[in-house]
């Protein structure tokens, strides 16, 4: 009783400590931007940039009457752009005392010397989300650069007054030394690296990053051998399960073969302990992409064959990887492919590749934002009419049933790729996507074509035409680069992000276009997820249930129950209660959408879309067992449970009555050596609370008190 007791109140001070202020410290490794400040040290310094002023004095004004065309200049200091780096590399955010943040329209980033640059912003927030900001007095600015937050200062809308400048909430920790050091890179980093290309950072992943560095060890996973755990293998089964198979009377043999359990059991076992850390995050990450779902898909042996399409295609190129799961049986019946014929065209899957899985809705600029037209307004890819182009092109295929490898009487195969039925193929002619340079926008009709075989290569050449017209449109970089930056590393990055691994990923730098490996490296070494520390506080993304439960069983190097084996990897019931069940997503559109907005907000964050009152407190209640208690084996399904192992910290544990030590070693493995002082100062009372006869209850308290923290949930 007196466990729970203290650990509630020290909860209760801890979450009333993670209001986290956009000014920490600033980093050498880390360049962070300063705002220039006038002669008054607390607010903008600023002149103007369109006549809607008064009160100017030289360079700086007073009071502003923001409008839709109201335009400033102010200036930055501290950053080093690239050659090519201009006004979408920086961000501009305006809180007003009314508690709405705006993020303002970014015009022009100028070198004015060595040192200093002219930032030219629009009073206006550039989403369109909120408008215009009102007039009410003083507003809080700051500017972001590569996921690092300038100070803060204040500036006048209308009148000055009524709001204060934030306190500066310094972050604790132990100082780096060179044995830190990994190439250019700090232990901080290495420990975010291990989240964005790994499940976590695993004792053996860290020091290995210490010892070859970033680059060295993406080569090296790039030919890592995969999967580290044999893929399942359980047999294809009739579609509706047999007597001997059934639920009720035999649940093993159900579970086996009619649920997703060996598949979900066999992802956990590989993100823990696999050694090709890189191509199953990938996967996963594809996977959120490329969504099918065992709510339709039914039968583990339909998806493992698809999660092997994803894992075989992750290094490779997206060309492929569009080919491949087009044809995928488990994509083909999530989406109808399978059931589309020229009599009765099925649109699913024409739809979703389009709108999902390339190019979006809407045409795009290099660095992800729309374009508009005339009217103000996004100007869509496609029509309809291109949609039925597009469905009339895959009518037909369906599964190889009797000709296959894999194929059985009496089972539907979804092992091997489909196969064209020429009977349902329509053989009219399709117009593409229209696009500057779009390849072959226009297939022709096969005129005359009765003879089977002449209908098949018609078909197959009209599928590879079809995917090379969607493959070459200039959506697909910043569409699919943003969606992969938002799945490893952060929800909402800058536009000059996006642009540059757009740029990557479209062929524009060298390598191939599509291909996957340049893409991981551009998400991966871009300075915008590198440094050894990131303070805006837009930065980063949720930790999803998924990565929340790996990223601790990797830090913690999980065991079974008893703490002698492996786990048994049953986790995926615990990622559901969260809102994340593996491989059985609610729709098409994944757990989450890419679009998703905190509701009130301007601040893109996907992943929150899994958070609300229930789920938070089923993350805080399985934290809580996961860490004191262990979860627990299942006899009747012969499963070991898993444990945390808290050895490596009892040194520090046991050494210090204070736990200071304890906090500081946490604070690096854990928070990336970025721990604010009142979160500090907050779980060390808790901490100590513990009596220094218990150490392996005081490594717990502090844990779990971290896991809890909104500090360490956002993944940054």
């Amino acid at each position: 009783m007196k466990r729970h007791i203290y650990l509630r109140s020290a909860l209760a001070l801890v979450l009333a400590s993670f209001a986290v202020s956009a000014q920490e410290d600033p980093n050498p490794n880390s360049p962070v931007p300063i705002l220039v400040a006038g002669s008054d040290a607390e607010r903008i310094l600023v002149r103007e940039a369109a006549p809607t002023f008064r009160q100017q004095h030289g360079r700086e004004l007073t009071v502003l009457y923001p409008s839709a065309e109201s335009s400033v200049i102010s200036y930055i200091r501290g950053i080093e752009p690239r050659e090519n780096e201009g006004a979408n590399s920086v961000r501009v955010f305006l809180k007003q005392r009314s508690g709405k943040t705006f993020e303002l329209e970014v015009q022009e980033l100028r070198r004015i010397s060595k040192s200093e640059f002219a930032l030219n912003f629009r009073l206006f927030d550039r989403s369109g989300f909120r408008g215009q900001p009102a007039a009410d007095g003083d507003s809080l600015i700051y500017v972001s650069w590569r996921g690092n937050a300038s100070n803060m200062l204040k500036i006048g809308l209308g009148s000055t007054g009524g709001i204060e400048i934030p306190k500066v909430t310094r972050p604790a920790g132990i100082t780096s030394t060179d044995a830190e050091y990994v190439g250019y890179r700090f232990a901080g980093d290495r420990k975010r690296f291990a989240e964005q290309a790994a499940f976590g950072p695993s004792p053996i992943l860290d020091m290995r990053l210490r010892r070859i560095g970033l680059r060295t060890w993406l080569a090296e996973q790039f030919e890592a051998p995969y999967p580290t755990f044999a893929y399942p293998n359980p047999p294809q089964s009739p579609t509706n399960p047999p007597m001997d198979c059934s639920l009720s009377t035999f649940p093993h043999c159900y579970r086996e073969r009619y649920t997703m359990i060996p598949l979900q059991r066999w992802f956990f076992t590989e993100a823990l302990y696999g050694d090709a850390q890189l191509r199953h995050r990938t996967a996963w990450s594809l996977s959120q992409i490329w969504v099918t779902s065992g709510l339709t898909v039914q039968q583990s042996s339909h998806a493992i064959a698809y999660h092997k399409v994803l894992s075989e295609n992750a290094f490779g190129n997206y060309r492929q990887l569009m080919y491949d799961m087009t044809l995928n049986p488990a994509m083909g019946h999530y989406l109808d492919m399978v059931r589309s014929t020229r009599a009765n065209p099925n649109e699913n899957f024409p739809r979703e590749i389009l709108q999902l899985f390339s190019i979006g809705l809407y045409e795009l600029y290099p660095d992800g934002r729309p374009r508009l037209g005339q009217n103000g307004q996004p100007i869509p890819t496609y029509d309809q009419e291109t949609v039925n182009s597009f469905t009339k092109v895959l009518t037909g295929w369906t599964y190889c049933n009797i000709t296959c490898e894999n194929s059985s009487p009496g089972i539907v195969n979804y092992k091997d790729p489909m196969i064209l039925n020429p009977a349902n193929h329509d053989l009219s002619a399709k117009t593409l996507l229209q696009y500057p340079n779009a390849p072959h926008p226009i297939i022709p009709a096969c005129e005359n074509c009765t003879d089977p075989e002449q209908i098949r290569n018609y078909a197959e050449q009209s599928l590879n035409t079809a995917l090379d017209n969607i493959f070459h449109h200039p959506n697909l970089g910043p569409f699919i680069g943003k969606l992969m930056i938002q799945q490893m590393v952060t929800s909402d990055p800058s536009p000059a992000y996006v642009e540059r691994v757009a740029a990557v990923f479209n062929g524009e730098t060298g390598s191939p276009r599509g291909d996957m490996k340049a893409l991981l490296r551009a998400i991966l070494l871009d300075p915008e997820a590198r440094g050894d520390a990131k303070s805006d506080p837009r930065y980063g993304k949720l930790r999803e249930p998924v990565q929340l439960i790996t990223n601790l069983a990797r830090i913690f190097p999980a065991l079974d129950f008893n703490g002698e084996n492996r786990s048994d990897g049953a986790l995926a019931s615990y990622a559901n209660l969260m809102g994340q069940n593996p491989f059985n997503s609610p729709t098409v559109f994944n757990y989450f959408s890419p679009d998703y907005n905190v509701p009130g907000t301007t601040i893109l964050a996907p992943e929150f879309e899994l958070l609300n009152t229930n789920t938070s407190t089923r993350r805080t209640n399985f934290l809580h067992t996961l860490i004191f208690d262990g979860l627990t084996p299942n006899a009747t399904d012969s499963l070991r449970g898993t444990s945390l192992t808290f050895g490596e910290f009892l040194p520090a544990a046991e050494a210090d009555p204070s736990g200071g030590m304890l906090l500081d070693a946490l604070n690096v493995r854990m928070m990336h050596g970025r721990m604010h002082s009142g979160q500090r100062d907050a779980i060390l009372k808790a901490v100590v609370a513990v009596p220094i006869t218990n150490p392996t209850l005081r490594i717990k308290t502090a844990v779990y008190l971290i896991a809890v923290s909104s500090a360490y949930q956002i993944q940054r």
